[in-house]
């Protein structure tokens, strides 16, 4: 049994791993805050409603096929742990043909899919008819957008958390480009911003695939893949762990959409007002990630060595870690959080009704950082059934009884219903870990 890691190496490797994740993280909702701001001082609110709506349609979407990152990361780091070469090849090209496959679907039946997602939305025509533009046009990028997923979760499962950190700054900075290209210097609004996103979805995954050859030749791993990739018994497992990992995510996901929609239904100016704040929840969710995702490097690493102290060891540092970031970010926003709502619109009325849910946002990362680093530990340990029986508990036990409860508060029974998701997820999750921890069953 490989000796453990001295404290300070410990602190080191997590390091290495989650603050390449942290700072290539926040540019992904940086990117959300970018469309808010370009669109939201063009001093139209549906403009702003139509960009939201869209924009949590085609999140919604690719969350819910989030599972691709999720399992791929746990299996490859399980099997960098075990020392299996054979399978660190075969994960990938496994993950990318089963991305390729369900992508497509989601492009030829994009049309259709805008149409039955917005007609469950009480937006004003105007607002659905500026979602159903930009929905349409940013789903032609879903084919790159779901490759992309497997080989960022490959790229982390092998403990290689630079090249991820500088696949999404590029694809994301480029997107931010295009989006003042497009919309301010082409007027092409709505569209504008779609279109920038799909763009760069597509050179995101150029560039992943230049990544990838850094670690593996092209040309070897083509011939890895050849008479292995399509033998259908290696895909059980995988298929078995995605669909509880999918339903996890879609269970996720149908809570933000019902808070857009319900927020929808409160009016332009409630929905423009959640669509700042969620962005800015955003970007505290991909920060916290960051913890997230090196726990899930360094557990699944642990779990395919099968060293425990290696696994309590990877387990407690992401604990103090995430606490504290978590914590730095509730100070920020609660010093910071108006001025930064009010850098995001020039609308007096989103800004107001913004603010006086402000408090909400800034308890959020100490509410939430708990259900994120678990998630993280689950996903390395790929033990995703525990994940989606919290998941289902949380949302049937806590988010839409806080919200029946409170619906007649407006949008303040909105933002207790997320509140209570977050500490419910968090409370099943950690019942689970405590369970398996004295069964021994995370590692034998």
């Amino acid at each position: 049994m490989r000796p453990l890691p001295p404290a300070w190496a410990a602190q080191r490797q997590l390091l290495a791993l989650a603050l390449p994740m942290l700072l290539s993280n926040i540019t992904v909702p940086l990117l959300g805050l970018v469309d808010t701001w370009v669109i939201g001082h063009l001093g139209e609110t549906a403009l702003l409603g139509g960009v939201a709506v869209g924009a949590t349609l085609v999140n919604l979407l690719y969350w819910v096929l989030g599972f691709l990152r999720m399992s791929t990361t746990g299996l490859t780091a399980q099997a960098l742990g075990g020392n299996d070469q054979e399978a660190l090849t075969l994960l990938l090209g496994r993950g990318l043909l089963l991305a390729v496959l369900l992508s497509l679907p989601v492009l030829l039946l994009r049309h259709p899919l805008g149409e039955l997602a917005l007609s469950w939305s009480d937006a004003s025509r105007e607002v659905q008819e500026y979602a159903f533009s930009y929905l349409t046009i940013r789903l032609w990028g879903a084919p790159a957008a779901l490759c992309n997923l497997v080989i960022l979760g490959w790229l982390l499962g092998r403990h290689d958390a630079r090249s991820p950190m500088w696949l999404l700054i590029a694809s994301n900075l480029l997107n931010i480009v295009l989006d003042l290209a497009l919309v301010w210097g082409l007027g092409w609004r709505v569209e504008g911003v779609a279109l920038a996103s799909m763009l760069a979805d597509y050179a995101a995954l150029a560039l992943g695939i230049v990544l990838i050859g850094r670690h593996i030749p092209l040309a070897e791993l083509w011939r890895s893949w050849r008479g292995k990739l399509f033998a259908l018994a290696p895909y059980r497992r995988l298929l078995a762990l995605n669909r509880d990992i999918f339903i996890r995510a879609l269970c996720l996901q149908l809570c933000f959409a019902f808070m857009t929609f319900q927020g929808a239904r409160l009016g332009d100016v409630v929905v423009a007002a959640n669509a700042v704040l969620l962005n800015f929840l955003m970007l505290i969710s991909y920060g916290l990630d960051g913890f997230a995702y090196a726990a899930e490097a360094l557990v699944g690493r642990a779990v395919g060595a099968r060293h425990r102290p290696q696994l309590a060891q990877a387990i407690r540092l992401s604990v103090g870690w995430s606490f504290g970031v978590a914590l730095l970010t509730s100070l920020l926003f609660a010093l910071a959080g108006s001025s930064l709502v009010a850098a995001m619109t020039s609308m007096t009325d989103v800004i107001a009704e913004a603010q006086r849910n402000l408090p909400w946002l800034i308890a959020m990362p100490l509410l939430a950082v708990w259900c994120y680093l678990l998630d993280g530990i689950f996903i390395g340990a790929t033990r995703a059934r525990e994940m989606r029986d919290s998941m289902l508990l949380a949302v049937l036990c806590g988010y839409f009884p806080v919200w029946w409860l409170l619906r007649d508060s407006g949008n303040l029974a909105l933002w207790a219903a997320l509140a209570a998701l977050m500490v419910g997820r968090a409370l099943g999750l950690g019942w689970w870990l405590h369970r398996l921890w004295h069964s021994r069953a995370l590692v034998d």
